[in-house]
């Protein structure tokens, strides 16, 4: 049963979080894919204002109609029929317009400032276009008086290269917008089980008071991808796995998971927590680059019973290329909390299956009185599942029913699937709860500029280690779980991988 409204789309007025929307790169992959099916949503949901207005803006010509017909049938295409509702559907086409425009250049910009002569809301400017331009298009808004105080815009990653790279770009974006305005995204931290996560290990005096290395025993944090590089050749070879994927959404999952809680609510005091646990990251080198840490790149394999090249043999491969395109390490937060903690993170791409998840690994008790060979599942895990599908589940012991089953335990979970738990409710999608949280000024969600340069600086230091150590990365087949290494360098401490998908 789709979700029941009292008044499907109806507008709010003109409330507090009512904007202009300034959309870079309005018909690439990330707007049309993602971006405008999140604003319909919530114009259909009643949490646009009326006055709220989308300016598209990209570099191809195209008038008004054009523009409002491609979006029509990029929102046609991904949503469901259910979602589909046509006062909604026209009232959002209708905020829409359009400008053809070279964001390197000063020319043209005059037509935003023009478009908001009279606004007496904030404009938002989200750059969804390559980050190296970022600087330009700030300087360009800056310049034609586009930009005024309640002005605030949203970035999206990779920002930068390397830590050198990101404060290049930071520093642009800085020079026409102070720290309180800029909204750099990670989608991850707008998932619905991402909230969750805040919510059960602070509301709950159940985990609360077991979160710390007296209790835990070890921390799995997976994200894996079924597709190879889908096209994105030129970008990807540059970047490679640690710096696409661990950089940013592993990283700040990790920060989620070991950051001490913070003093309330607000945006600052959650990302200084964050920022705590980036600086007490344990560094790699010497033995630890070998022991602790596993380059991988996929090669010919199948995938869902197709078979599927290797990365070499991908459309315009470098076939000399050393990029990853899988990473696995074990790495420790040094503090009070966390000490002799291993955190394992795993992420690659042609994977068996589309899978982010944390696990958290409870400590056995100290004195056990059950089955000796059973003794190796005796212990609770917590597993919070952000896709495919939102979940959190805890693992517990209980006695094997029947007559002659004695006191053999058995593993089973109590579990709580959104999907299930909540049947009438549609989850929103992570860049609707990212929009919403831009459209009324706050940051939480969203990344502060020492977080990104605190992550680099981490990430820079074990690149660094990989350039002098010249290892080549190993050859895992596409439809696994990466190469043999990975497996080993958790079974060397006596663990495995949770793999009960």
């Amino acid at each position: 049963m789709s979700k029941s409204y009292a008044s499907p789309g109806a507008p709010l007025g003109d409330r507090d979080h009512a904007i202009d929307l300034a959309l870079f790169g309005a018909l690439g992959d990330l707007a049309m894919r993602k971006l405008f099916p999140a604003l319909y949503h919530l114009d259909r949901e009643g949490l646009m204002p009326e006055a709220t207005r989308i300016m598209g803006l990209a570099r191809q010509e195209h008038d008004l109609a054009e523009f409002r017909e491609l979006v029509s049938g990029a929102l046609r295409k991904r949503l469901k029929s259910s979602e589909l509702d046509e006062e909604s559907f026209e009232r959002f086409l209708n905020r829409l317009d359009y400008r053809q425009l070279d964001f390197t250049t000063l020319e043209g910009f005059e037509a935003i400032r023009q478009w908001r002569e009279g606004a007496n809301h904030p404009m938002v400017v989200y750059l969804s276009v390559a980050a190296r331009i970022y600087g330009d298009i700030c300087h360009n808004l800056q310049e034609s008086g586009s930009v005024d105080d309640n002005t605030r815009v949203v970035v999206e990653k990779p920002i930068g290269y390397d830590l050198r790279s990101s404060e290049e770009i930071n520093d642009a974006i800085g020079a026409a917008f102070p720290e309180s305005r800029v909204y750099r995204i990670d989608h991850y931290l707008g998932k619905e089980t991402v909230q969750n996560l805040i919510a059960l290990r602070f509301a709950n005096p159940l985990f609360g008071t077991q979160w710390n290395q007296n209790h835990i025993s070890h921390v799995e944090i997976t994200v894996a991808e079924k597709v190879g590089i889908e096209g994105r050749w030129g970008y990807f070879d540059d970047a490679g796995q640690l710096r696409d994927m661990v950089q940013n959404h592993l990283l700040q999952l990790l920060c989620l998971i070991a950051m001490d809680p913070p003093s309330n609510l607000d945006a600052d005091a959650i990302r200084d927590e964050k920022v705590k646990v980036l600086k007490a990251l344990k560094p790699f080198a010497g033995e630890a680059l070998g022991r602790d840490v596993v380059r991988g790149q996929y090669i010919a394999g199948t995938s869902d019973g197709q078979t599927v090249p290797g990365y070499l043999d991908e459309e315009g491969a470098n076939t000399q290329s050393q990029t990853e395109t899988f990473v696995a390490m074990k790495t420790e937060v040094s503090n009070w909390r966390w000490a002799g903690v291993p955190f394992y993170l795993r992420t690659g791409k042609r994977m068996p299956e589309k899978l982010s998840q944390i696990v958290i690994h409870f400590r056995q008790q100290p004195h056990y009185i059950f089955d000796p060979d059973q003794r190796d599942i005796a212990s609770n895990k917590l597993i919070i599942r952000l896709q495919p599908e939102e979940g959190i589940a805890l693992q517990v012991l209980t006695k094997d029913s029947g007559l002659d089953k004695g006191m053999r335990l058995r593993p089973g979970p109590l579990h709580l699937d959104f999907n299930s738990a909540f049947p009438k409710s549609r989850i929103p999608d992570a860049y609707e709860r990212l929009l919403l949280e831009v459209m009324k000024g706050q940051q939480y969600l969203f990344v502060r500029r020492d977080e990104v340069e605190h992550a680099w600086r981490w990430c820079d230091q074990l690149i660094a280690g990989w350039q002098t150590r010249e290892t080549p990365p190993r050859r895992y087949p596409a439809g696994s779980w990466g190469p043999v290494a990975s497996i080993a360098m958790i079974t060397q401490d006596g663990r495995s991988w949770y793999e009960d998908y």
